[in-house]
């Protein structure tokens, strides 16, 4: 006997749960749904072209989940158990576990899983998903079927202890339920007597039986047979043959082609040998019958579904078809406003980005003479007011001028002069250490001493000539302040190399420069230059005097 014959009743009760809702906004099912639903059990071919339709055409989710629902218990009731678990997960995804209405056919897919995974042998997934059912139902009755089918698993499964204990939680429950109580009881006694061939079942197996006949249970009194006929085939084989014989009349009775195979297959044990003949043909003829049936239900079924599929995609091909007809003038129209819009917009784009380049070009005109008058004013300082200082220091500090050397010097800042525009930094033979110390010096007199700390060929060497360059004029810039405004006694100036920076730190005892002091441009430029280099400085006021810090990367590229 199948399980899913057992569960029938569950199912109609909770897809009955799930259409059924007190409140007059809810919607009632599809008419295609009732349509299925008039024929389910009647003409399952029919029954399961209608849910076909409302799975793949409906917009409500629990209806499509209801359709996909009865097609699965269709499918598996059909023998097409895989197929029937495929509708069935299908259902699954269209149903929320938090809404209430959705409870009932989540419960009936479940429980309808479990079903097909016992069928198919498979124990372990047919008890998770019964227990899955279990959350959902909400009926006592229900309830009790599906831990019956829990204790049933357990029970085929070859695990009686579990299905004993379930059994007997179950007998406690239905002891006022005659139908279930018999069920449960004829449960208990075959799964003792499976654990222990020694257990006498046979007196709760007739018990059992009596309460079905007098309910008249059809079904009932079917699987009471079974259970006797198996019960007495090793210790009475006339009872056991009995019993057979009474389950292939109920069967017959019942139509259950399975049920009459079953009932055959034990007669064909327990019979004469002069009976044999016609039970094994018949047997035969049944099961060659079943297996045909299965196979054609299963291509039926696939044949539904393709035409429906086919059907659905012919009809949209045709509203696609129509649409394109009724559409096709607009289209062409529409192509030809975007093709005179796209022309407007492109000769907008093409006057903007002209007006934007010519802009663009102007701003960098005038950026590149500002930054060359820059530049220039920059060098004009440098190399002549710088140039021009130094002399007049020389004169004005120096007893004994020579001559030839002052003239030297001058020749020297008029050729530098004469095209300062185009002046590039030039290499001495002088060694840069040489070089910044003599510039340094140079600004010492009788009232101002100059000392230098750290100036080594080894710091400058890691050094470009760019960057000496700069360094230089940053350097005399320094220096030519101090002279003009600090009256400093005392200048000293430490280089030192650090982490990959050359470390230089100005000091005087002057009178320091104000806060509210502004650049000129000689400050102006020292502060280009150090920054050209990557460099920072800052200038320190202690109470008397000045201290500039000023450091740079030595391997800056410029």
């Amino acid at each position: 006997m199948r399980p899913s014959n057992i569960i029938l009743t569950l199912f109609l009760g909770c897809l009955l749960a799930c259409t059924s809702n007190p409140e007059p906004t809810q919607p009632f099912p599809a008419p295609t749904l009732k349509k299925g639903e008039s024929f389910f059990n009647k003409n399952n071919d029919s029954a399961f072209y209608y849910f076909n339709l409302v799975a793949t055409e409906a917009t409500d989710s629990l209806d499509i989940a209801m359709a996909y629902t009865y097609m699965g218990i269709i499918q598996a009731y059909e023998g097409d158990h895989y197929g029937g678990q495929e509708s069935l997960l299908k259902s699954l995804n269209y149903l929320d576990e938090y809404k209430q209405e959705d409870q009932g056919c989540l419960s009936s897919d479940y429980h309808e899983l479990g079903n097909a995974c016992l069928n198919l042998k498979n124990y372990d997934a047919a008890i998770d998903y019964y227990r899955k059912a279990l959350k959902y139902i909400k009926d006592p009755d229900f309830e009790t079927i599906a831990l019956n089918s829990i204790a049933l698993t357990y029970q085929k499964k070859g695990d009686y202890d579990q299905a004993i204990d379930l059994y007997k939680s179950l007998l406690l429950r239905s002891k006022d339920k005659q139908k279930e109580y018999a069920r449960v009881l004829s449960n208990y006694a075959r799964t003792k007597w499976l654990k222990d061939s020694a257990y006498p079942a046979g007196t709760e197996l007739q018990r059992a039986l009596q309460i079905r006949k007098d309910s008249n249970d059809i079904r009932g009194l079917n699987a009471s047979y079974a259970h006797l006929s198996d019960y007495y085939t090793v210790s009475l084989p006339d009872s056991a043959l009995y019993y057979a014989g009474k389950r292939y009349e109920m069967a017959r009775e019942m139509k259950s082609p399975d049920d009459e195979v079953e009932a055959l297959s034990k007669l064909i044990t327990l019979s004469p040998t002069n009976l044999l003949k016609s039970y094994f043909a018949r047997y035969q003829y049944l099961t060659d019958s079943i297996q045909t049936a299965k196979n054609a239900a299963k291509n039926q079924f696939a044949l539904i579904r393709y035409e429906a599929a086919k059907n659905k995609a012919d009809n949209l091909q045709l509203q696609k078809d129509n649409a394109q007809k009724k559409t096709q003038l607009v289209v062409q129209r529409f192509i030809l406003a975007l093709t005179i819009l796209f022309f407007i917009i492109a000769g907008i784009v093409l006057v903007l980005r002209y007006r934007r380049r010519r802009q663009q070009i102007e701003l960098a005109s005038r950026q590149a003479i500002q930054e060359h008058q820059l530049k220039t004013s920059q060098k004009v300082h440098d190399v002549v007011a710088n140039g021009l200082y130094r002399i007049m220091t020389d004169l004005e500090y120096k007893a004994a001028i020579d001559k030839e050397q002052l003239i030297d010097k001058i020749e020297v800042l008029y050729e530098r002069s004469r095209d300062i525009s185009y002046e590039h930094p030039t290499t001495s033979a002088t060694p840069f250490h040489a070089k910044i110390d003599e510039l340094l010096q140079s600004f010492g007199s009788e009232h101002i001493k100059v000392l230098i700390v750290g100036n080594g060929p080894l710091l400058w060497s890691r050094t470009n000539e760019q960057i000496q360059h700069e360094v230089e004029h940053i350097l005399q810039e320094l220096m030519v302040n101090m002279k003009k405004h600090s009256q400093a006694n005392a200048v000293m100036i430490k280089f030192d190399y650090q982490q990959g920076q050359v470390q230089v730190l100005y000091t005087d005892d002057g009178v320091g420069i104000s806060p509210q002091v502004k650049y000129g441009n000689g400050l102006q430029n020292t502060e280009n230059r150090i920054k050209r280099i990557g460099g920072q400085y800052t200038f320190e006021r202690p109470a008397k005097g000045l201290k500039i810090r000023i450091s740079f990367p030595i391997a800056q590229s410029l």
